[in-house]
């Protein structure tokens, strides 16, 4: 052979070892990687190619599948979309997934392992879809996105003693069966929903925080009598009205000018919702206290999964003496979600133990067989039974002579807190409107709710947490309860 054939030949031989060195390695190191691509069209081809598994409310399932005529064989069907979508999110043949049907994807499109059989392990042949039941009170639902009607804001229901999440509702909501395909009215629906400035798809039950205000005036109470600087709701306080922040030339008053706020009780400070008495008690704990009761309800935990991520929700550090002052009414940088401020109210409610609130009952096969099943479990315990029970004693009087009447259910157990939070600098947004509360049937049925009214036609002066949010609490408690 001679030498330039000879170079060609070994040049050659180099060429077809680097492929098969290439190919080896795409196959084995990044075979997942590219397998999983979002870009990669054969997953959305195979997870489209038979009908999805359901996801169930109440035994009914509120999803479906469709045939279609494209190469994507099944497009996603949603009943009462805008109703279940903030416990559903969406699955789209062009835009993806999110919510219960990304995280039980496995389940739902059939992939998961446990479902297959010991033959379809060797054929790789798809194996009959799951299904993913839900732990939603299909009337709770209905009451909550009912009330809430054309407002923006969100509500959620949790039983207190196994943290069952009972109503997860977001207003304004989306269908996500209006993009679930990949046609051009798809698109069109996707893309308006993107640019409504009223942020539709933004879950605001899990995924938006805002200042919780005096419905905050719980954690600091709770934070009061863990500690001892008072010993009963019904024990005076030292608190001046109105009542000059610290190292400011500022004097907080109270929205109520005539009420019983000087050297108000805890019960009274609930009742008429005293700013000057909370703010004065959160100096007096200083802020690594009330942080550290802040923390045992729940804020300032990242990983909170229900499965779906929960945002973080805030009590601040780093502060001086007038912003921890601010923090005692709710306000400064304290931030909350709905998920939060119930939870709040179902350890006030279940004797002082928080549960870790859950949305997913169990998954499936298909049949009655379970998958797996999610078992009560608990976060850990808030703060006394004592301090529970006074608690829920002063929130039973906020219900029935102070700020939250329009929550009453006659011949039920009702506790409540409501709360106007500001909004927007200097006060200049429409202030948010919360109620937070539980109900108690005297029967072992308990419901802890939380509800934030972000928006409404109500004018400025007419917004408050038992005008607006108050009613739909009781609607849920009720339909709950019912």
């Amino acid at each position: 052979m001679n030498k330039p054939l000879r170079k060609a030949s070994v040049f050659t031989l180099l060429l077809v070892l680097s492929l098969i060195v290439w190919a080896t390695y795409v196959q084995m190191a990044r075979g997942s990687e590219l397998r999983d691509n979002q870009h990669n069209t054969r997953n959305a081809i195979a997870r489209y190619a038979n009908p999805l598994g359901d996801i169930v409310v109440d035994g009914k399932p509120i999803t479906g599948s469709r045939a279609t005529e494209g190469s994507l064989r099944y497009k996603r069907t949603y009943t009462d979309g805008k109703l279940y979508a903030p416990v559903t999110g969406y699955a789209s043949q062009a835009y993806g997934s999110n919510q219960l049907e990304a995280l039980e994807r496995s389940v739902l499109d059939g992939s998961d392992s446990r479902l297959k059989n010991p033959l379809q392990a060797v054929t790789r042949e798809p194996s009959e879809p799951g299904d993913v039941i839900t732990t939603i009170d299909p009337a709770a639902q209905k009451a909550a996105f009912e009330g809430l009607g054309n407002k923006t804001g969100a509500a959620v229901a949790i039983d207190p003693e196994t943290g069952r999440i009972l109503a997860l509702v977001s207003t304004p909501s989306y269908d996500p069966g209006s993009f679930a395909g990949s046609s051009t009215d798809d698109q069109k629906a996707w893309q308006a929903l993107q640019k409504d400035k009223k942020q539709p798809m933004l879950n605001r039950a899990l995924r938006q925080t805002y200042p919780p205000g005096s419905a905050f005036k719980l954690v600091v109470a709770a934070a009061a009598l863990e500690d001892g600087l008072y010993g009963s709701v019904d024990e005076r306080t030292e608190s001046p009205d109105p009542y000059l922040l610290p190292g400011t030339v500022t004097k907080m008053r109270n929205e109520n000018p005539s009420a019983p706020c000087k050297d108000a009780t805890i019960r009274t400070a609930l009742q008429y919702s005293c700013n000057t008495v909370f703010a004065k008690m959160a100096v007096d704990l200083g802020q690594k206290k009330v942080a550290a009761q802040a923390e045992k309800f729940g804020f300032d935990d990242s990983e909170l999964d229900i499965p779906v991520r929960a945002a973080k929700s805030v009590y601040p550090s780093g502060m001086n003496d007038s912003q921890t002052g601010l923090t005692g009414i709710g306000q400064f940088d304290v931030t909350a979600t709905p998920l939060q401020m119930a939870m709040v109210t179902s350890a006030i409610a279940d004797g002082g133990k928080l549960m870790t609130p859950y949305l997913v009952d169990r998954t499936t096969d298909g049949g009655a067989s379970a998958l797996d099943r999610t078992e009560a479990k608990s976060y850990g315990r808030a703060m006394s039974e004592d301090t529970a029970d006074q608690l829920r004693s002063a929130m039973r009087t906020v219900v029935d002579r102070g700020t939250g009447t329009n929550a009453k259910i006659p011949g039920t157990e009702v506790g409540g807190k409501t709360g106007t939070a500001q909004h927007g600098e200097n006060n200049s947004g429409t202030p948010y409107a919360w109620f937070v509360s539980y109900a108690d049937d005297g029967e072992g049925h308990k419901v802890a709710v939380a509800v934030v009214v972000e928006d409404s036609d109500a004018a400025r002066a007419d917004v408050s947490g038992g005008g607006l949010a108050g009613p739909i609490a009781r609607a849920v408690m009720r339909a709950t309860l019912a």
